[in-house]
C-alpha cells in the first residue's frame, strides 16, 4: 500500500497560479468599501474592467484580513492562468479561504512584481509580457447593494513606463507620495506620485536592480542589484550616500530599512555566501558593517521584516520558512517544507502578527507569529531566587548562632 497522503493545513492553500509576489491589503481598504456578510445566493455584482481583463465571479467577502498575490504561467500556452488573486485569512481559525476572494484574471500578462500604494489608492504591477507597468484600481460597483473586494485595471496608462524593459522592484513611500522602479537592465527611475514627475533617472544603477525599499521618514531609498554593492541615496538630493559592499564576496538578495528596540534605524540585507543564507546589519548613521549572521543552510529566496521590526522572514528555495527575532537574531520558528518549490515572497501582516508567503507551487500560506518569553531573561530570574535563598540560608543560619 502506497503512503497516505496528508492533508494540507488549513493555513496552506493552493489557487491554481505560480504566485511571485504577495501584499497584505490595508484595512482602511476594506473598510472604504463597506463589506458586509452575505448570503451566497445574493446576486453577483456585474464587473466591467477594461480589456485584456476578465474577473471571475466571487463569493460576498466578510471583514478582516485579506491577502493579495501575483502571478502566473507566462505568455505561453501552458493552460496556467495569470492573475491577481485576492483571499480571505480568519486570524480565529488560522484559515485561508477556500476559494479567492477575487481572481482577476490578465489574459498573456504575468503580473511578476507589484507594489500596494499606502493609502490605499491602488496597486502598480510591472508585467512580464509585455515588459510594462500597468495600474489596478480597488473596483467598487456603486449599483450594487453588496460592496464586495474586487478589483479591475484602471483606465490610467503610465506612459512613463511602456517602453521600459522588464522591471523587477517596485516600492511607495510610506505616505505614497513617491514611487521607485528598478529595471532588469540596471536603471532605477524615482517618481513623484501621483504626477509622474521624474525625480532620478539613474540608467547605471546597477547592473540588474534586484530590490528596492524607503525608509520610514521617506528621506532614503536603498536600491540593490546583482552581485551588489548596496546603494543608499538621498531621494532630496537624488545622490549617493553610501555604497555597500560585498565584501566577502557575498550576493545580495533583499535589503529593508528597519529599527532596533532601541528604535536605532538599521538596515538588514539578506545575503547568500556560498549557497548559505545569511542576514548582515548596517547602521544607517555611520554606514559601517554591524554584524553578519548565519540563518541557514540554503540560501535565501525571499525576505522582510515586520513593521515592529521585531521579527524578520526568510524563504528558502527548498520551501522553508524562517521567521528571526530581530532582538537576538536567532531563529524563534522554522517550517520545514512550508511549501514544495521554491519560496519567492513573503509579506508581514500590518500587526506584525501574521507572516503570508508564497511559492511557485502556486501555494499561499499565512503563519501566526507568536511570541516566545525571552529565554536568556528567564535564566537570570531563575539564578536571582537562587541567590537570593542562598543568602537568605546563610542568614539565618547566622541569626541562629
Amino acid at each position: 500500500m502506497g503512503k497516505r497522503r496528508i492533508p494540507d493545513p488549513p493555513n496552506l492553500k493552493k489557487y491554481g497560479v505560480p504566485f511571485y509576489s504577495v501584499a497584505w491589503i490595508p484595512k482602511h481598504v476594506i473598510k472604504s468599501r463597506q463589506i458586509e456578510t452575505v448570503d451566497d445566493s445574493s446576486s453577483d455584482s456585474d464587473h466591467n474592467s477594461a480589456p485584456p481583463t476578465e474577473v471571475e465571479p466571487e463569493p460576498a467577502t466578510v471583514a478582516g484580513n485579506y491577502v493579495l498575490f501575483s502571478g502566473g504561467g507566462g505568455a505561453g500556452r501552458s493552460g496556467i492562468p495569470n492573475a491577481l488573486v485576492i483571499a480571505h485569512f480568519d486570524v480565529a481559525s488560522n484559515t485561508l479561504s477556500d476559494e479567492p476572494v477575487c481572481k482577476l484574471g490578465t489574459d498573456s500578462e504575468l503580473p511578476y512584481r507589484m507594489a500596494l500604494h499606502s493609502n490605499g489608492d491602488g496597486l502598480i504591477c510591472a508585467m512580464e509580457t509585455p515588459k510594462v507597468c500597468r495600474w489596478f484600481d480597488w473596483d467598487q460597483n456603486e449599483n450594487s447593494e453588496i460592496h464586495k473586494l474586487s478589483l479591475k485595471l484602471s483606465e490610467k496608462v503610465l506612459t512613463q513606463l511602456e517602453d521600459v524593459g522588464q522591471q523587477l522592484a517596485l516600492a511607495f513611500n510610506d505616505d505614497g507620495t513617491v514611487l521607485a522602479v528598478g529595471g532588469e537592465d540596471g536603471n532605477l527611475r524615482i517618481f513623484k506620485w501621483p504626477s509622474m514627475e521624474l525625480i532620478l533617472n539613474e540608467s547605471n544603477a546597477h547592473s540588474s536592480v534586484k530590490d528596492l525599499h524607503f525608509s520610514s521618514d521617506g528621506k532614503l531609498l536603498a536600491s540593490l542589484g546583482s552581485g551588489g554593492p548596496c546603494r543608499v541615496w538621498d531621494v532630496s538630493s537624488s545622490m549617493v550616500l553610501a555604497s555597500l559592499s560585498n565584501e566577502n564576496r557575498e550576493n545580495f538578495s533583499s535589503c529593508r530599512f528597519s529599527q532596533t528596540i532601541d528604535k536605532t534605524r538599521v538596515l538588514y540585507i539578506a545575503a547568500n555566501i556560498d549557497g548559505k543564507g545569511s542576514i548582515l546589519t548596517w547602521n544607517t548613521q555611520t554606514w559601517e558593517r554591524m554584524g553578519s549572521k548565519y540563518i541557514s543552510r540554503d540560501p535565501i529566496s525571499a525576505f522582510n521584516v515586520s513593521a515592529d521590526g521585531k521579527f524578520l522572514a526568510c524563504g528558502t528555495p527548498s520551501g522553508d520558512i524562517l521567521i528571526v527575532n530581530s532582538t537576538n537574531m536567532k531563529i524563534q520558528t522554522m517550517i520545514k517544507e512550508a511549501h514544495l518549490g521554491v519560496v519567492t515572497a513573503v509579506a508581514f501582516s500590518p500587526d506584525s502578527r501574521a507572516l503570508a508567503s508564497v511559492s511557485m507551487d502556486s501555494s499561499a500560506r499565512v503563519t501566526i507569529i507568536e511570541e516566545k518569553p525571552n529565554g536568556g531573561l528567564s535564566l537570570w530570574i531563575a539564578v536571582l531566587i537562587i541567590l537570593l535563598a542562598v543568602a537568605a540560608y546563610f542568614l539565618k543560619q547566622g541569626i541562629q548562632k
